[in-house]
């Protein structure tokens, strides 16, 4: 089986999903189980237990690792303050470091994303850094101890696909530990072409969430995910400027009327 694995931590599935912006809690579980999503990211402040209804844990089935995230955070110190909550409200010692001060673009923080990492990892947290695509940051987030590196896309939430398709292979012609593509993908094709370029898994949350059918479209893609990642194994044929044909264009006819 061609398992995915995270700091010895393994998984059959190569999509991670999210919880926000879904019209209707209850949606939550459901696409889980169509998109076969082993991984869900949520935001410390979707966790309350003063109030159940309102409590994200409540709608996530308890075989599903929790990969909370440090939204709001502005700087590694604010990071690493959202993680260590996390960790004491028994989300785990997986995390997802989000730091973000440009609310404009949305754009993460490479540097203090870099900071965050190391201090997190030194304590033990499965981190899993959201970064602007950038092949000097992601060896430095490999030493700094990351179980993983997520490079965006293309802007969060806005659905426009993987637009930083050079960057993203500069980082996969260089990486020692896994590739997961984030923020951007609007359609299954996109997953599938994260995955077809090597990736070893993408989070999609705006495109699956905010669809007509969010259930059926967790499964389309869990089926993109699969797709891609097949025809990545299978090492696709290469392109070619001119056309070359399947079948030969001679010795079948003699059309001169030679024998």
């Amino acid at each position: 089986m061609d398992e995915f694995i995270l700091k010895g931590h393994k998984f059959e599935s190569r999509l991670l999903t999210g919880t926000g912006k879904f019209a209707d809690k209850n949606l939550v579980a459901p696409m889980l189980e169509a998109s076969k999503s082993q991984i869900i990211t949520m935001a410390l402040r979707r966790i309350n237990f003063s109030n159940p209804k309102e409590n994200i844990l409540n709608y996530i089935p308890k075989n599903i690792t929790l990969l909370p995230n440090t939204s709001g955070a502005r700087d590694a110190k604010e990071a690493v303050k959202i993680a260590m909550i996390a960790r004491e409200a028994g989300c785990g010692d997986f995390i997802k470091i989000e730091i973000i001060n440009d609310n404009k673009y949305l754009m993460p923080d490479n540097a203090e994303t870099v900071k965050a990492t190391k201090i997190l990892a030194d304590e033990g947290f499965i981190v899993l850094p959201y970064i602007m695509p950038d092949l000097i940051t992601a060896k430095r987030l490999e030493d700094a101890g990351a179980a993983a590196v997520m490079p965006l896309g293309s802007p969060i939430g806005s659905n426009r696909g993987i637009i930083t398709k050079p960057l993203i292979e500069m980082i996969l012609e260089n990486n020692r530990v896994p590739v997961i593509v984030d923020a951007g993908i609007g359609k299954p094709s996109d997953a599938a072409l994260a995955m077809e370029l090597g990736c070893d898994a993408v989070l999609v949350n705006t495109a699956i969430a905010t669809a007509q059918d969010p259930v059926r479209m967790g499964r389309a893609f869990a089926l993109a995910v699969e797709a891609g990642r097949e025809a990545f194994l299978a090492k696709i044929a290469e392109e070619k400027r001119y056309a070359s044909a399947s079948s030969p264009l001679t010795d079948f006819l003699d059309l001169g009327g030679n024998k």
